[in-house]
């Protein structure tokens, strides 16, 4: 068994100084049980308010995403829930935690040593069709938005095969609409993220964003072949429109071993999944999340976990290929059952930096890592929606 990762007083030093930013974590789907605490969670999570203090994260993206097959007609409805579960979370503990719409605001939360709460939505899905709806997302502090999730909708095609009723889901990349959807992205400041996109619909938002674009929660391809990492070629196209790739932490994403395996019990596990719509009947909206999670650990408990460096590794290779200025942490905390070998929680972010800092990272990189490539990448699309805002 590998020795523990031990965090020296240099690599300690170095992380509490940085704003540590991560972009995605699915804790959302918990607040919507009305008992949820983010300070006392009724479950081990990897994230909550105590954890979050000890790995010094300044700053969390919480995502707002709806599963499709359970919410037809009902995409907007269920959106808006989860947009008012984090400003009750962070209503209940104004000292320790603070909503955040901008860069200034994630500063602020910073001098003040309160977690900045924002959020992204998972899924283009939920703005029904209706740019309108976009709009009122981001008058409620919603400040990136992923085009799809694995289900591709009417104007986004996305690297997942989810299968939503009722929608004819476009078959190459983005529609004229989802041009449009990107365009006002950018004119009202969203930032447009391409994690579970299809290639194509990749290479359209691309073409098309006049801000800077990021992954929220995406790692290398050519490290681990996952459709929903991102070729070098993607990294490199990324590098030059200015945007930033979020590595995600989940094993199936950094690891091919452990991602054959996964694959190897996938079809019993989605019939474990299957099962659990039709015997939940609780009325506590979070109780398929609670029973969802339940199965997803047990099926990922059969599996060896990886080490800790797979991680590093996809951090490594995206800032050789990309650039130091280009890679950054999307954890997808809670939206996966297990993370690598070193990395229970947030309170594990530390060792992280250690890691870095062992492979001969200097300490401004370091921090460009954690935090400051999202802080610029935001920035830039703040100062694009002003300028296209004069021009109107």
């Amino acid at each position: 068994m590998a020795a523990q990762v031990r965090v020296t007083p240099q690599a300690k030093a170095i992380h509490d100084s940085a704003i540590v930013i991560d972009t995605h974590a699915d804790t959302t789907q918990y607040f919507l049980d009305p008992a949820f605490d983010l300070a006392k969670p009724p479950i081990d999570i990897h994230l909550d308010l105590d954890k979050a203090k000890r790995g010094n994260l300044g700053a969390e993206f919480f995502s707002i995403w709806v599963e499709p097959t359970l919410y037809p007609g009902q995409y907007a409805h269920r959106t808006l829930q989860l947009i008012d579960s984090v400003y009750e979370q962070a209503r209940k503990h104004p000292d320790r935690m603070m909503m955040a719409f901008s860069t200034a605001d994630i500063e602020a939360a910073h001098r003040q040593h309160k977690l900045a709460a924002l959020m992204g939505i998972e899924g283009g899905h939920s703005i029904e069709n209706d740019l309108g709806i976009l709009r009122d997302y981001h008058r409620l502090g919603v400040r990136y938005m992923t085009l799809s999730w694995s289900n591709s909708n009417e104007w986004a095609e996305s690297s997942g095969k989810v299968v939503t009723p009722g929608i004819t889901p476009s078959k190459h990349g983005l529609t004229d609409f989802g041009k449009k959807v990107v365009f006002e992205m950018n004119r009202v400041g969203m930032m447009v993220d391409i994690s579970h996109v299809s290639d194509q619909t990749f290479w359209d938002a691309i073409a098309t964003s006049k801000a800077p674009i990021i992954a929220s929660h995406s790692s290398s391809r050519a490290l681990t072949n996952a459709p929903r990492n991102m070729t070098d070629e993607m990294l490199k196209a990324i590098a030059k429109n200015g945007g930033v790739v979020m590595v995600n932490y989940y094993p199936g994403f950094v690891d091919d071993n452990y991602r054959n395996a996964s694959n190897a019990q996938r079809g019993e596990m989605q019939k474990a999944e299957a099962s659990i719509a039709d015997k939940i009947k609780d009325p506590n909206p979070a109780a398929y999340y609670y029973a969802y999670t339940k199965v997803t650990r047990e099926y990922a408990a059969k599996l060896q976990r990886p080490p800790m460096k797979s991680l590093i590794d996809h951090i490594d290779h995206i800032a050789k290929i990309a650039g130091i200025d280009h890679v950054g942490l999307g954890s997808d905390f809670d939206g996966v059952p297990v993370l690598p070998q070193e990395i229970d929680s947030a309170a594990d972010l530390p060792k992280i930096t250690q890691a870095l800092l062992d492979r001969g990272y200097k300490a401004d990189d370091i921090k460009k890592i954690l935090g400051g490539n999202l802080l610029r990448v935001f920035r830039d699309v703040e100062r694009v929606s002003r300028e296209m805002n004069k021009q109107k």
